[in-house]
């Protein structure tokens, strides 16, 4: 593949999604756009749909994926360790600072990213990605933020139930009737467009008077990520193919869930919002020239 040829596809990866979230924010600016209702939903209705599909399917396997995980669960916990006593220097609550920057945008942006760098093969091991990061997110981040959080209230989830009852069909080898699988898998295809539309539309709501934190923040994230996967890959290696979707993994920008939940916490939302604006703007630049390299 030539230099062309690797440019020519890497915008063709990048710029559906930045599409998607462009238009979300042109939409939000002529019309006052509440997405509140709609992402309740796409939590609990069509991103669940998403994972139980894929990971239903006579294809998925877990364990085979085990070291996968592994190695995503070191990325996300070990950049929480270096991006601590950063914190502590800068004089930025730890609470406020460390969950934009372990836990990324592995869904509404890494999802389709993948699979239209990849192909279609890629879909399994984007959604691994992202349940093992979601997942910490929805333990060790709302301890982080919160430690009077409940065990009950995160096994309730949706997005937990899908992920425990996928893993019941991927070792049974079972297999849904095609009656059920269709609609199921027609909802799961919903959720990735939608979740890049909200993207768009909460830009809106980002207070820029914290930009440099949010732009420091916007380089930190990728490179705390991407130390930890080399360091990993030296260690303990997994195959060329999987480093790849590591590399990928470990530079996307922090997931709009962490402004959502430091807003639900009240834990400095405006800072967490410019971190997470300005980090998925600077992944513009980031994301592309890890592309160029796996590619």
């Amino acid at each position: 593949m030539d230099q062309a040829e690797l440019l020519s596809r890497t915008f063709d990866t990048v710029f559906p999604l930045v599409f998607i979230v462009l238009l979300g924010f042109i939409y939000a600016r002529w019309r006052a756009t509440d997405m509140t209702i709609a992402n309740r939903i796409n939590m609990d209705v069509f991103v669940p749909a998403l994972i139980f599909s894929v990971m239903a399917s006579g294809t998925f396997h877990v364990t085979q994926y085990k070291g996968l995980i592994i190695a995503a669960a070191v990325i996300v916990l070990g950049s929480g360790l270096l991006v601590w006593p950063i914190a502590k220097l800068m004089g930025v609550s730890s609470k406020t600072l460390l969950p934009p920057m372990m836990f990324n945008n592995s869904g509404n942006l890494g999802i389709p990213l993948m699979v239209l760098a990849f192909g279609e093969s890629a879909l399994p091991i984007a959604v691994v990605l992202f349940l093992t990061e979601n997942l910490l997110h929805f333990t060790v981040g709302m301890y982080l933020i919160n430690p009077k959080t409940k065990l009950k209230s995160i096994l309730t989830m949706p997005m937990v139930l899908a992920t425990m009852l996928g893993l019941i069909f991927s070792f049974s080898e079972s297999q849904l009737p095609v009656a059920l699988s269709v609609p199921i898998e027609m909802l799961g295809q919903v959720s990735i467009p939608l979740m890049l539309f909200a993207l768009g539309v909460r830009m809106m709501d980002v207070d820029m008077k914290n930009w440099k934190l949010g732009l420091f923040a916007g380089v930190l994230c990728p490179l705390s990520g991407l130390i930890m996967a080399i360091v990993w890959q030296m260690l303990w290696p997994v195959s060329q193919e999987y480093f790849g979707y590591l590399l990928v993994f470990a530079c996307l920008p922090p997931a709009v869930l962490n402004y959502i939940v430091s807003e639900l916490f009240q834990q400095e939302p405006n800072k967490v919002a410019s971190m997470v604006l300005i980090g998925n703007l600077v992944s513009l630049v980031t994301l592309p020239c890890i592309l160029l390299y796996v590619l």
